[in-house]
């Protein structure tokens, strides 16, 4: 018996990384998943990748209507959504005086406005199912401060953990708990770009700021997507049907709060 059997989950941006760790996990635990991801042939590849417990859909997180039909049809394909997973994320780095608008809007428009809209659909659907369920947002410890270069994306997370607040406060009478996993720095192939932006601007070799961030960690290295899994399912099972509006780091000992 898994902790999520007979569940179903709605993971956006779970093609890869952080999502796809997710979701094989979810399944491991008794789920049945929707691959939610802009770019549906790799969606495609991870749903066969996982088998029939996955199902591949398409997502822009940033089109209410894209987002609408997205639910749609997981509920068509699912039967119901009990867990959503807010997990679509941009990154941007850059001074202050170098920022630029369209850079800062679609930063915005993923990470606040589609876990916003996306959260909004889904607790449509479990309003109106009446059977509650589980709202899980992906904040980062980048949102417990600020960061020299990382203005943009650190105001992005900020507004994830206020709005898990928010929506939790105001969801949970319909027994729809909202919380949220704030992760530190954690490996994969995004840090090739997040490595870029710091190359850029600090003057550093590729791998640098990797190397460094690395090194800070308390617990001795950079975490994994599945260091998160345990949270994920924790957050997405009845052991925390108390646990309401709440955000949790998980992140080596980065940040303590």
């Amino acid at each position: 018996m898994g902790k999520l059997d007979g569940k179903t989950a709605i993971i956006t941006g779970s093609a890869r990384g952080i999502g796809k760790a997710f979701a094989a996990r979810y399944i491991e635990e008794g789920a049945k998943v929707a691959i939610a991801d802009i770019n549906i042939e790799a969606a495609t590849a991870t749903a066969n990748e996982l088998g029939s417990s996955a199902i591949p859909v398409y997502i822009d997180v940033t089109s209410q209507e894209s987002i609408e039909a997205a639910v749609s049809e997981v509920v068509d394909q699912l039967g119901g959504i009990d867990i959503l997973i807010n997990n679509a994320a941009l990154f941007t780095a850059a001074p202050i005086v170098e920022i630029d608008k369209s850079d800062y809007e679609s930063v915005f428009a993923v990470n606040v406005g589609g876990t916003l809209f996306t959260l909004q659909a889904v607790a449509k659907h479990m309003i109106d199912r009446g059977q509650g369920g589980k709202i899980i947002n992906m904040a980062s410890q980048a949102g417990r401060r600020g960061e020299s270069l990382v203005s943009v994306y650190c105001a992005s997370k900020a507004a994830i953990i206020s709005l898990t607040q928010s929506a939790g406060l105001n969801l949970i009478p319909h027994k729809i708990n909202v919380n949220a996993i704030s992760p530190g720095v954690v490996d994969g192939e995004h840090w090739e770009g997040v490595d870029a932006f710091f190359a850029k601007w600090e003057g550093l070799k590729p791998g640098e700021k990797k190397r460094q961030v690395g090194e800070g960690v308390p617990y001795g290295r950079m975490g994994t997507a599945d260091d998160l899994t345990g949270m994920a399912v924790f957050l997405a099972s009845s052991d925390s049907d108390y646990v309401v509006a709440q955000t949790y780091n998980v992140d080596g000992g980065q940040w303590m709060s």
